[in-house]
């Protein structure tokens, strides 16, 4: 791929590059506060103080290796995706973050990285760029970046597509996304879900199958995203996540109204939770529905409704929203007539 393949040529294109850049590059690392320590043979970037052989060492995979990566911020995403290609084998050849405690923390968990406050002086010494930064600023540091002929950048959003890394290139240059759908919410809890996690790829096919391999090297399945479907598969995803999360914060609620505290509320209904989700996953989605609805019980959703409006009322929009939704699956599946469907419709209006 030609990406990662160290070419003469390539090496010969950077090194010239790197001359007509040298002088800018210096007053670049000034303006950030990046001292070069003047020993010959030892450099000091950032944080942290690196020896070698020469003046400025660069590293290059030879044809079929893996390629030297180069991460783009070092909060919870990033660092979780240092450290798990780091123990996979995949070299993590520099971390840029302009906050110091981050980029200590990283190189704490990844030695092997070199430490940068700006995202420039990390381009030289990798071949492989991950942009691990807020949807937000993606673009913006895309266009700060200027990258090399043969060199290949992601993003880990899970909403934007590769369009968005357009600022970022130039001829012979590859772009692309890498989104582990995995909540970073704890580090380790992290690094642990990353097995058997989805992971959300896009590039052209010679991008994607070093994606790919770079997905299941951490332990994830690699799924490839059509073009402009990154929204829709986002939106399932924090419904996925956050949704959960809302629901449960509404269980609380009600539990709540009963006298239980969070923990009580999750001893009781988090045991039935898990059992519906693996209800789903092996009888499918619609045949995992049980309650009310499958069975056109409105006397029970009235009921619900009325306990919900004084004692939780906030509850109640969500409680509307789901049954609802549960009537229409057990109406599609047969298990509830139309007639009983809107018995449950007006139970949920409060209708008598």
């Amino acid at each position: 791929m030609r990406a990662w393949d160290s070419t003469d040529d390539l090496i010969r294109r950077r090194a010239e590059r790197r001359a007509a850049e040298d002088e800018e590059r210096l007053r670049e690392l000034d303006r950030e506060g990046i001292a070069l320590d003047p020993v010959a043979g030892r450099h000091r970037y950032g944080d942290v103080e690196h020896a070698s052989d020469h003046a400025h060492p660069h590293a290059h995979s030879d044809a079929g290796e893996r390629p030297v990566v180069g991460i783009v911020g070092a909060g919870a995403v990033g660092t979780a995706l240092g450290i798990a290609l780091a123990r996979a084998g995949w070299p993590v050849g520099a971390v840029a973050s302009r906050d110091a405690g981050r980029r200590e923390r990283f190189r704490e968990r990844v030695p092997s990285a070199r430490a940068f406050a700006e995202v420039n002086a990390l381009v030289d010494d990798v071949e492989l760029v991950i942009l691990a930064v807020p949807d937000d600023v993606i673009r913006s540091v895309a266009g700060s970046m200027r990258l090399y002929a043969g060199q290949a950048v992601v993003h880990t959003s899970g909403l934007l597509g590769a369009e968005v890394l357009e600022p970022a290139m130039a001829a012979g240059t590859q772009a692309g996304t890498f989104h582990p759908l995995v909540a970073f919410a704890d580090l380790d809890r992290a690094l642990e879900s990353l097995r058997g996690a989805t992971v959300a790829i896009e590039g052209d096919d010679e991008l994607a199958a070093h994606l790919a391999d770079m997905a299941e090297a951490i332990g994830g399945v690699p799924v490839r995203l059509s073009p402009g479907s990154k929204p829709a598969y986002h939106a399932a995803a924090v419904l996925a996540a956050g949704g959960v999360v809302a629901l449960l914060d509404t269980i609380r609620e009600v539990a709540g109204s009963m006298g239980l505290d969070e923990t009580g509320a999750l001893d009781i209904y988090l045991p039935l939770l898990e059992q519906t989700v693996a209800n789903a996953r092996g009888l499918g989605v619609a045949a995992a529905l049980t309650g009310p609805a499958t069975r056109g019980d409105a006397g029970t959703v009235a009921a619900h409704v009325e306990a919900l409006r004084s004692l939780a009322p906030d509850a109640l929009p969500v409680y509307r929203a789901l049954v609802t939704r549960g009537a229409a699956i057990a109406t599609s599946r047969g298990s509830l007539s139309p007639e009983g469907a809107k018995r449950i419709r007006d139970a949920l209006a409060g209708d008598p």
